[in-house]
């Protein structure tokens, strides 16, 4: 049987997930906004009929959302996060491999199943996800990754097709992409774009048909490989297992600007403290750490300064007292006393590491070895702790507690987390 991959994903996903939660919002235009209720990452249909784009900071569209009853929420990725794994269990009660691609977006192997049938089980599929879990999706079916996400583009874009393009079919294949702009196809940017506008593509048909190898110069072993997919000739197999992060961040900008070494050094235990949670949670560990933080280039009229430094430990570790101590220590090293009148007003700080390996075949020091025998139970029962009680119920004293930093990132309009927090559980009145 042929090779068929189905790309699924969630329509204007954030935006979707909030709508779950409260009928009202259905047919309102809706955004979500960036940390520190920053710019619009997510809009629904009636937003983006607003004229309301992608990346539209927050205070030039405030008075328009206003205006225009556009209901605005702060990312609340807790809850976004779950509710995408409650999608994914239902894709894997429908095929037998699932590649999670993205938060939103899921590639399918429907291999198993006959051509003829394919487009009913997508179709099922859809009307599955949508009862059970309320998120609208739309699936596009090819022979390849890249035909199964230009099949998706399609039934987002053609409400007749009612959310499925299938793809399969070589003369059907033809028909549509003669019709759609290079742009759409998935790998091509803006770089890419304009040398191929100069090669005289305009239709993924173009491209398609031009010769792999002149393609290769311009756009390396990339855009050989788009033109084989674009072929059906599949290039890139279904990644079931994630590979191995090489590298980790927790970064994040203040909700106003930080001026004192104290709630610095607060900030980057608080994202030391996040990077041990999510090394321990893939049995990683890190020997280098860099540390920085820096000023806002939008705050004018402010002295600038942006450090960075990298501090290595004696060994590989995920212990959270040991990541914090090397967080603090970057900041002793770097931390610069400003004149009173002059001072430097930080907007963002983090934590980088990208050594990444896994712990238990990591090398041991033979000089200041850490005690891993004490520190495996202890970040283990840490661990428990928070994911019985809500992440940041049991922290360092060093990384303060959640509800008193001051500095923390801004979501004055974040919606409860219903899934994840009892406390915050949707309420039925009769």
């Amino acid at each position: 049987m042929s090779r068929a991959i189905a790309l699924i994903d969630g329509n204007s996903f954030y935006c979707s997930c909030e709508r779950v939660f409260d009928p009202k919002l259905a047919r309102v235009p809706v955004i979500v906004l960036s940390n520190n209720d920053g710019c619009a990452i997510a809009r629904t249909a009636e937003a983006k009929a607003l004229g309301i784009k992608m990346g539209d900071p927050f205070f030039k569209i405030r008075e328009q959302c206003r205006r225009d009853g556009v209901r605005v929420f702060s990312s609340n990725y807790t809850l976004y996060g779950d509710m995408s794994a409650r999608t994914n269990a239902v894709y894997r009660d429908f095929a037998p491999a699932v590649e999670i691609y993205s938060i939103d977006e899921s590639f399918l192997d429907l291999s198993d199943v006959h051509p003829d049938r394919r487009g009913e089980l997508a179709r099922d599929l859809r009307a599955t996800v949508r009862s059970w879990t309320g998120i609208p999706t739309c699936v596009g079916i090819g022979p390849t990754k890249t035909l199964a996400k230009l099949a998706n583009h399609i039934a987002k874009s053609i409400p007749d097709l009612d959310g499925v393009c299938d793809l399969s079919d070589e003369d059907e294949r033809a028909a549509w992409l003669c019709r759609i702009h290079v742009g759409e196809v998935w790998g091509i940017g803006r770089a890419s774009l304009a040398k191929l506008e100069a090669m005289g593509v305009d239709s993924v048909a173009d491209l398609r048909d031009l010769d792999p190898r002149p393609v290769r110069k311009a756009m390396t072993v990339v855009g050989e490989r788009i033109i084989h997919e674009l072929r059906g000739l599949s290039c890139l197999p279904l990644e079931l297992m994630p590979a191995q992060r090489k590298g980790c961040a927790v970064t994040r900008s203040f909700s106003r600007r930080v001026t004192e070494r104290a709630v610095l050094e607060q900030a980057v235990a608080a994202h030391a403290t996040r990077l041990g949670e999510k090394l321990r949670r893939g049995g990683l560990g890190t020997s280098h750490l860099t540390v920085f933080y820096h000023t806002s280039t939008h705050d004018r009229g402010d002295p600038m300064r942006s450090v960075s430094t990298t501090v290595t430990l004696p060994e590989a570790t995920n212990d959270t007292l040991a990541l914090i101590a090397a967080a603090r220590h970057g900041v002793d090293r770097t931390w610069r006393e400003a004149p009173d009148d002059r001072p430097w007003r930080y907007s963002k700080a983090g934590v980088v590491t990208t050594d990444l390996m896994l712990l238990d075949a990591s090398p041991r020091a033979l000089i200041g070895q850490l005690d891993r025998k004490r520190s495996g139970p202890l970040m283990a029962a840490m661990d428990a702790c928070n994911a019985r009680f809500g992440r940041g119920s049991v922290v360092p004293a060093r990384a303060g507690l959640a509800a008193k930093r001051t500095w923390s990132t801004k979501f004055e309009m974040r919606s409860p987390r219903y899934t994840t927090q009892v406390t915050e559980l949707p309420t039925a009145r009769a």
